[in-house]
């Protein structure tokens, strides 16, 4: 990636600390290189990762990824395709794309560039604001498909039902013909059952003793590994994609014991959006199976104010910040 005397707005920060230390700031626009997909940022989600991030909690990750300040947040954005650098294959110039960075943060800003397999077509019928809500979905499909293998008729339990990833895999649990039990905050409990969850539980007043059992566990929240891998039916199999930071260290050696020990292993990832990733969940969409979830909107001047939305808990699918104000029109809506 090259770049150029031009700049962008960006939001950036210069310490760790809470919400208060993001500002919007300048940074140089970048320019693809070979190879590379410049695009222009309309909207982008905001994720858990991120103020873990911020706060400095993965300070020995985040130091790897960029070292020096300013850092910068965004994972995965929804846009057009701004240029091509030499030899990129892919969509072109004016495709409404989406996806995700690789392993650093900083797609809140008004330009990105990243390689084709990062990115996919948006699918019609949803705008890039909705669309921004989905990207880092995805890994709900590697989660429930590639690595539970989810089949029609079995119990799936999904911890964190009205989150960013939870939202989703509430919907392709359906769409994979499961039976979804959701937990997730009793504010949210009508919204998870609306997304399609057979049965919705509030976490804070439900224990997993009264949930009975699952086929799949998805947990999307990171602690008490050891209590809901107890719900595993015989031949159920747990996916978990988030970790208790507070306990990282005895959480990993769980997981990695679970391998060898038990009667259920506990799978774990941290992966990304690809193009194929992406490009199943627009057949969702397209089917009618999958929709974003927006909770609120924030200008990229107030995204301070949308960590804090996310820090306070909650929130129904995603928050989405909009970067530019003009919207890019889907072809059907030109």
């Amino acid at each position: 990636m090259n770049t150029v005397n031009e700049t962008m707005r960006a939001v950036l920060f210069d310490r760790y600390g809470p919400p208060e230390v993001l500002y919007a700031g300048t940074l140089p626009k970048p320019v693809p290189g070979p190879g590379e997909v410049q695009v222009r940022v309309h909207a982008v989600s905001v994720n858990g990762g991120e103020l873990h991030g911020r706060a400095g909690e993965l300070r020995l990750v985040t130091d790897l990824m960029a070292r020096g300040f300013p850092k910068r947040v965004g994972l995965d954005f929804a846009g057009e395709v701004a240029a091509l650098g030499p030899g990129a294959t892919g969509p072109g110039v004016g495709d409404r794309v989406w996806g995700a960075l690789g392993r650093t943060f900083g797609s809140l800003a008004e330009y990105v560039v990243v390689r084709p397999r990062q990115i996919a077509l948006v699918p019609q019928g949803i705008d890039l604001v909705e669309a921004a809500a989905l990207p880092v979905g995805a890994v709900a499909v590697t989660a429930l498909r590639d690595k539970a293998g989810l089949r029609p008729g079995e119990r799936l339990l999904v911890r964190g039902g009205s989150g960013g990833v939870g939202h989703v895999a509430v919907q392709l649990g359906r769409a994979y013909g499961a039976h979804v039990t959701a937990l997730a905050g009793g504010r949210t409990l009508d919204f998870v059952r609306d997304l399609g969850a057979h049965e919705a539980y509030d976490y804070a007043t439900t224990t997993p003793s009264e949930l009975g059992r699952f086929d799949v566990v998805l947990d999307t929240v990171g602690t008490e590994h050891p209590a809901y891998r107890g719900l595993l039916a015989p031949g159920g199999r747990m996916v978990a994609i988030a970790f208790d930071l507070r306990r990282l260290v005895p959480s990993l050696a769980y997981i990695a014991a679970s391998a060898r020990h038990g009667r259920a292993r506990v799978r774990a990832f941290s992966g990304r959006p690809t193009t194929r990733l992406l490009t199943d969940l627009a057949g969702h969409v397209a089917k009618g199976e999958l929709r974003p979830a927006v909770d609120r909107v924030f200008p990229l001047e107030e995204a301070a104010a949308a960590h804090r939305a996310l820090e306070a808990g909650g929130v129904r699918g995603k928050i989405v910040v909009k970067v530019v104000q003009n919207p890019v029109l889907a072809p059907e809506q030109r």
